[in-house]
């Protein structure tokens, strides 16, 4: 659907963050904003927060924030598009379509046909399943064998195709559909010299995108046959593509978000086995690597999965890998091994459904124990393997993005691995450090000026923040005040962005989202368009997005009732802007000559002559007072 820029804009502007909300669930006033429990994650205290005057939410528990239109895009599971539609049907909005370039229309067009086609070939293999007397003796059979339930058969809308080799292409034929279209659907193949199906005499595995469309399947032979493959799964197409999708997430989607977490397994029968045995929040990479977008796919609905791995070592080794993607994509992460010879399948068939759930609970490990476990066990008599693989256990741990994580689980490796806990803090930041620089992020000097000081002293690296977290916060704040307060003068009636800008124009951003925000800030300014957050929050990438929401979104707020009823007046950062700003640039400055500290005694180090370095030890001192003066305008106890 190519929606009118006139169509979006239309919701934009009219749907209601509280109207929207408060359709699904109850919104209590508090203050400015009104609070519930979040829709997203199970919680006792509200700590989900709508701002009906800047149009957003945010959920201090579990971080989700955004729009009316992102709120309809989380809880839902749409498109950008489908959340549009969905909002402009609440209120009566034409829909309208941009018109298209001959060429755009004809892939549009094509993708819809894809869809239909694909529906109508579940619609026939289902068909099959159920009243073809082959579909009913060989497939239904197998799913019986299985103790599939017929609800759990009609939900994943399994089905089955004969042994035919062009059954399904005369039937899909004779309802119109062209062989073009079914090859592309990758229904079809064909050869020089024929054309056949691709699914032949199979159970048939439909699998579904969030919304619940079929858009590919997948295939069980059920005779030995040595020549073909076990299973069988469509090709990537137009509509699917393997490494974005997830089988059985429309029917786990709402599950997930409930109880907050999800479980990962590999094939189909896993998942429609454990969703029969009540664990409904189940999903499976379907035989394929897991991947980011499909990582990406379950944060959508919740932070938590729990890998399942049957008892093949092997096989769990080479699935590690993606235990550092989740862990990457800043989710948590937990592992239950099943016992040898045993899958998920097979496991909660063999036991009742509560023993099968509570196995799954009691059971769960956290992924530092369980690697711990698995790789230490082959490493005893050998140090240097140990060491390799606590090395790797640590890059495990820089991966996740969250520096609180980071910590807590390097304590957890210091007491399980016994080793001190400020030696995995100094391989963890070295390991950070390379990812920066090869990002470009830093140089090698800097590199190897962090490492040495990681050396002298690492009781204290946990303690402190590096460069570039203070150089990230520095430049949110900057950010917060040229938005909010862009267009205000202060002092001298200089307006401050003025101000601001003027004070950054040498400064050159650390973080790329603020990076991104400022460039985008003064162009438009050169164009005498002062921008704040409800653009970004309109026009921004995803990430812009974000960061707008989060930075625009207060938890806690001032009720009315301060001033309106009891007639206590509090002070507003408008109040006191002119000392707000000039702090900030104070702070900024003072970062400036941190930095130009570090680079003179670099150069006092190295320096060839007496005269070189009295000129550099000269600039040193002036360097220290301007620290001194700064530090006592800001109130630091700054050290000689």
């Amino acid at each position: 659907m190519n929606l009118s820029q006139k169509t979006i804009q239309d919701v934009q502007e009219r749907a209601d963050i509280e109207e929207v909300v408060s359709d699904f669930v109850p919104l209590k006033k508090k203050g400015q904003n009104l609070w519930a429990c979040c829709p997203f994650h199970q919680e006792k205290s509200p700590s989900f927060s709508v701002s009906p005057n800047k149009g957003i939410y945010k959920c201090f528990g579990c971080g989700k924030a955004g729009d009316a239109i992102q709120f309809i895009m989380d809880l839902e599971g749409l498109s950008f598009p489908e959340a549009i539609k969905q909002l402009a049907e609440k209120y009566g909005i034409e829909i309208e379509e941009d018109e298209m370039l001959p060429e755009d229309q004809v892939k549009y067009n094509e993708r819809e046909s894809l869809f239909i086609i694909l529906n109508f070939a579940a619609q026939y293999f289902k068909g099959l399943l159920h009243e073809h007397e082959e579909g009913k003796s060989i497939g239904l059979s197998y799913f019986k064998e299985r103790g599939f339930s017929n609800n759990t058969i009609e939900e994943f809308d399994l089905g089955y195709s004969l042994n035919e080799w062009d059954g399904f292409l005369k039937a899909a034929k004779k309802a119109g559909h062209s062989e073009e279209l079914l090859e592309k659907a990758g229904l079809i193949i064909k050869k020089e010299d024929k054309t056949y199906d691709r699914f032949r005499n199979r159970v048939i595995f439909p699998i579904h995108s969030v919304a619940g469309k079929p858009i590919a399947f997948g295939a069980r032979i059920l005779i030995n046959d040595k020549k073909q493959p076990k299973y069988i799964n469509s090709p990537e197409t137009e509509v699917y593509h393997k490494s974005d999708v997830l089988y059985g997430i429309a029917q786990a989607k709402q599950h997930i978000r409930t109880l907050e977490n999800c479980y990962l397994v590999e094939g189909y029968t896993d998942v429609i086995s454990l969703h029969q045995s009540g664990v409904k929040n189940v999903v499976a990479s379907s035989g394929t690597s897991l991947t980011t977008n499909q990582i990406r796919l379950i944060s959508r609905y919740s932070e938590n999965i729990t890998v399942l791995f049957d008892g093949d070592a092997a096989g769990i080794k080479a699935s590690l890998r993606g235990i550092d993607l989740i862990l990457e994509g800043g989710l948590n992460v937990k592992v239950v091994l099943f016992p040898d010879g045993e899958d998920p399948d097979s496991y909660s068939r063999k036991m009742g459904d509560e023993e099968f759930s509570s196995y799954l609970k009691n059971n769960a490990t956290d992924f530092i124990r369980f690697k711990s476990d698995l790789l230490l066990e082959e490493t005893k008599k050998d140090p240097i393997k140990k060491a390799e693989t606590i090395q790797d256990i640590v890059r495990s741990i820089a991966k996740i993005p969250n520096p609180v994580k980071r910590a807590i689980y390097i304590k957890e490796c210091s007491n399980i691995l016994e080793i001190d806990e400020a030696l995995l803090i100094t391989e963890q930041n070295k390991i950070l450090l390379r990812e920066k620089q090869a990002k470009g992020d830093i140089t090698q000097r800097q590199v190897n000026q962090l490492n040495e000081s990681f050396s002298q002293a690492p009781e204290q690296v946990q303690k402190k923040y590096s460069p570039f977290d203070v150089a990230a916060i520095q430049e949110k704040e900057s950010i917060r005040l040229l938005l909010s307060y862009g267009d205000l003068p202060i002092e001298g009636n200089t307006l401050v962005m003025d101000y601001l800008l003027e004070e950054l124009s040498d400064a050159e951003f650390v973080h790329p989202v603020y990076a991104e925000i400022l460039q985008e800030f003064r162009h438009n300014l050169e164009k005498r368009k002062i921008l704040n957050e409800a653009y970004f929050i309109k026009n921004g990438s995803e990430e812009v997005r974000k960061e707008i929401f989060s930075l625009f979104t207060d938890r806690y707020t001032l009720s009315e009732n301060w001033e309106n009823k009891f007639q206590i007046f509090t002070v507003h950062e408008k109040h006191i802007l002119n000392d707000s700003v000039y702090i900030h640039v104070l702070r900024l400055k003072h970062r400036s000559i941190l930095h130009l500290l570090d680079q003179n005694m670099q150069k006092l180090k190295t320096a060839d002559s007496t005269i070189e370095e009295g000129k550099l030890l000269q600039y040193q001192m002036q360097l220290n007072q301007a620290k001194l003066e700064i530090g006592n305008l800001l109130g630091m106890v700054v050290v000689k």
